[in-house]
């Protein structure tokens, strides 16, 4: 008996696993990139790792980053 894994909510437009599409800033451009290199993985194409990675970050939207506490001002109790 094989393994069975949960259904994942997928996107209408696109039907990729909506987490593959989250934090990006063009949903349906990510989506046609992650096809793409889908398609020409299955082909058996070489594929440019480094470019695919730079183009995924360049995609994601930017997070603030949180504050750092000064930890030279907290005194430790001795």
């Amino acid at each position: 008996m094989p393994r069975r894994f949960p259904k994942v909510p997928k996107d209408k437009k696109t039907g990729l696993p909506k987490k593959y599409l989250a934090g990006s800033k063009n949903k349906s451009k990510k989506a046609a990139e992650l096809k793409r290199t889908a398609a020409a993985y299955k082909r058996g194409e070489p594929i440019d790792v480094a470019a695919i990675s730079k183009s995924r970050a360049a995609q994601n939207v930017k997070s603030k980053a949180t504050k750092r506490k000064n930890k030279s001002r907290s005194k430790k109790k001795s």
